[in-house]
């Protein structure tokens, strides 16, 4: 019996390690395995700035991936977390009755929802504003060698 809010709070928490999938679907899902791969680059582009500072234009490409996957992840735990009883109860357990105890939404659902919403928005935000700044900076540095 796979439980809404564990999985509301696995993709939450541990998301960008693929935490939810593998306990969704086992530890054979293929999508669970390449979640840590843009979260690794995204970490490395994140010692880059620290070692190189913020001209580091790699990082400018880097780091907005490990924000779009914990953004990801959280819009995922939201999905989670809203799906409706005996809809979680036929997809991830079908043996189980329609209304069953583990698709049902609790007050742990809804706190994983909310943090999730708050978080995942905060992260979005701040990745694209990060990559954006960055190459605009980029582009007003490169305008002004060509002026001169």
């Amino acid at each position: 019996m796979k439980s809404k809010t564990l999985a509301a709070w696995l993709a939450f928490i541990g998301g960008p390690l693929g935490l939810h999938r593998f306990y969704l679907h086992g530890p054979g899902d293929w999508f669970g395995w390449l979640l840590p791969v843009p979260t690794a680059l995204g970490l490395y582009g994140l010692q880059r700035v620290q070692e190189l500072g913020q001209d580091d234009q790699l990082s400018w490409l880097l780091i907005p991936l490990l924000g779009f996957t914990i953004s990801g992840c959280a819009l995922r735990a939201i999905l989670y977390g809203l799906t409706p009883a005996d809809a979680w109860n036929a997809r991830y357990n079908p043996g189980a009755n329609a209304d069953a105890e583990t698709g049902r939404t609790h007050w742990g659902t809804v706190f994983a929802i909310a943090l999730s919403l708050m978080l995942g928005a905060t992260v979005l935000m701040a990745s694209l504003a990060y990559s954006f700044q960055h190459y605009f900076e980029y582009q007003i540095e490169e305008a002004r060698k060509i002026s001169q």
